[in-house]
């Protein structure tokens, strides 16, 4: 199947690059985990992973297009994963500037989920990305189905507010469009390594002033063309090697 067949083809191509992309960085959980994007103005419309596929495996003609004001969906023969819709849709509906969301259990975030203290400090300019621009969830309410999505959706009502620490969980990130959001996931994921790292040594932190880390975040906020060239150059490095994503 091919573009001249689907509606959103652009937009199914990036969203299926960053899932291979993600499984390149093992930013990938088997064949758990999701990324989705909205198709409409109001955001209730989503591509979406299909149900227990390798991130390796998907195909931009393979992602689900759901209706999140439509539960019916968990009753076809293609149902997504009861989780993704669970996690997803909810934001979709509720949430109209997250345009795109990514969840992952990657494996710093996650380790910064899982401590007492969720907060990540500005050590470097990473981390300072992400100053005062993430919330924390304290709340893991178990798998995520309908309820737990609601939650989950109602912490991220600011749109300020553009990463979720999902507490013993994982990490939740939103945005504009692909290229915004996997650049974001990408970099939280590495100030969260950062920061790992560093408390593994034992040694006092190097912790910048309010004020330089908010002057960072607000320069790296949607810094010039950033994005989308990482997008970019995703999808040249997977097209050189022939890969499936574009299908």
């Amino acid at each position: 199947m091919d573009g001249a067949v689907l509606d959103h083809w652009t937009e199914r191509t990036d969203l299926a690059a960053a899932f291979h992309w993600a499984a390149r960085l093992n930013m990938h959980e088997g064949v758990a985990n999701h990324f989705s994007l909205a198709t409409n103005d109001a955001g209730t419309r989503f591509l979406i992973n299909p149900n227990q596929v390798h991130f390796t495996n998907i195909t931009a003609s393979g992602l689900l297009e759901l209706d999140a004001n439509d539960p019916d969906v968990l009753d076809h023969d293609d149902a997504p994963d009861p989780t993704a819709w669970g996690l997803h849709a909810p934001i979709h509906r509720l949430c109209p500037h997250a345009r795109c969301v990514m969840h992952t259990h990657s494996i710093w975030s996650t380790v910064l989920a899982s401590l007492a203290d969720s907060t990540l400090p500005p050590i470097d300019q990473n981390t300072a990305t992400f100053f005062n621009r993430y919330v924390i969830d304290e709340d893991f309410g178990g798998v995520a189905f309908e309820q737990e999505g609601i939650r989950c959706a109602g912490m991220l009502s600011d749109p300020a507010k553009k990463v979720m620490v999902m507490g013993n969980h994982g990490v939740l990130v939103v945005g504009r469009s692909v290229a915004d959001t996997f650049n974001r996931l990408y970099y939280f994921e590495r100030a969260a390594e950062t920061y790992v790292r560093a408390l593994q040594t034992g040694q006092k932190l190097r912790i910048l002033p309010d004020h330089i880390a908010e002057q960072t975040a607000r320069d790296l906020d949607d810094y010039p063309g950033q994005a989308e060239a990482h997008l970019r150059e995703i999808r040249a490095r997977l097209d050189a090697e022939n890969n499936i994503y574009a299908r």
